[in-house]
Order: C-alpha cells, then sequence, then structure tokens
C-alpha cells in the first residue's frame, strides 16, 4: 500500500479499509515504508488529512492502524510479498513474524530494511542503498531466502517501473507498480498481480 503524492490517498486508504471489513479472507494489506509518520509528513499524508478534516486527529488514527498492517504475506504457499525487500539480517519467513509491528518503522535494522531494500541485477549479494536505508540485493540473497523458505518468487513494490512491473533474477523476483502517471508526472504505466 502506499499512500503518498496522491489527491486521493485519505480516500483510498478509506476504501481499501472498507474492502478489508467487508472482505476480511480475500484482502490483505500490507505496510510499507510510507505508512510511518515521518515519511508520510514529508510526503503529503499529513497535510492531505488537515485538509480535508480540519485537525490532526484522522492522521494520529491512521498511523495507528499502519502499526497494526501486516509486514509480508504468503500467496497460495509459493509467493512470497512484501514492500520492498530483504535484509541479511532476517533470512527466514519465521524471523519476519516475530517482528513487533505495532510502532513507527526504525531508522535501522531488519524491519527498517524489508520496508525499504531494492533489488539489483549488477550485484550478486549485498550493498549500499542510496535511498539511505535498507539495503540494494542481489541474486544470492533473494535465491537463498527463496530456497530456505521454500518459495518460488518474490513480489515487491517500492520502486517505481516504467512498464509498470519488471522481473529480476530469472522471474525469481517481481516488481509490481500500481501507480499510473506516478506523481501526475512519470508517464508510467501500472500494473497488478
Amino acid at each position: 500500500m502506499c499512500i503518498r503524492d496522491s489527491y486521493y490517498s485519505v480516500e483510498t486508504f478509506e476504501l481499501l479499509l472498507c474492502y478489508k471489513m467487508k472482505y476480511p479472507a480475500k484482502i490483505t494489506l500490507l505496510r510499507g515504508n510510507h505508512e510511518a509518520r515521518q515519511i508520510n509528513t514529508i510526503y503529503g499524508f499529513y497535510d492531505e488529512v488537515e485538509r480535508k478534516y480540519g485537525n490532526s486527529n484522522p492522521w494520529k488514527y491512521c498511523c495507528e492502524v499502519f502499526d497494526c498492517l501486516g509486514i509480508a504475506a504468503i500467496v497460495d504457499g509459493r509467493i512470497f510479498c512484501i514492500h520492498a525487500g530483504l535484509s541479511p539480517l532476517i533470512p527466514t519467513v519465521n524471523q519476519i513474524n516475530q517482528i513487533e509491528r505495532r510502532m513507527d518503522i526504525p531508522h535501522e535494522g531488519g524491519y527498517c530494511d524489508i520496508m525499504w531494500s531494492d533489488p539489483e541485477e549488477y550485484i550478486e549479494k549485498w550493498g549500499i542503498n542510496s535511498r539511505g536505508a535498507g539495503w540494494i540485493f542481489g541474486r544470492k540473497p533473494a535465491t537463498e531466502f527463496l530456497f530456505l523458505n521454500d518459495l518460488e518468487m518474490i513480489a515487491r513494490s517500492h520502486q517505481l517501473v516504467q512498464e509498470g512491473y519488471k522481473h529480476y533474477f530469472d522471474k525469481k523476483l517481481v516488481t509490481v507498480w500500481s501507480c499510473p502517471n506516478y506523481c501526475y508526472r512519470c508517464g508510467n504505466l501500472a500494473s497488478i498481480m
């Protein structure tokens, strides 16, 4: 889920919550890096809530809900879904399940990493992420994670891709970008999976 850079982030989030209430077994909402207080304040969600509701209380309530959102999901026992990527500190899904998520996203550590990390074809293992948080990771960490957890694919978002989706590592990882014409200026396509 991403609540940034849109004129309708509040309404989109409210609609997704309504879908979750109506179809609880069919909708899974995952937390991303923009569902953190500092980031969504910088990127306009706080201002949008203030403008639409006249005070910051609804923003506080939204942030409390963000703190409760899942971090990852597994679809059909095969596809690992996460907002961003992997962490060298978290090699297994069981470790993700043990993360205390009912807090704001920390600025470092495994929880931070999985909210900020990005795949990169040109490196084999781990590298410094230019975003200033998380890591860039190559084929080896991705294939090891899949093997250790008996999974087939990683599905993630977090990075704009012009075609709406992009495969990495012989289709073992896919970035799915669901925001067409991102920020009303990028001219990119969107996709769903």
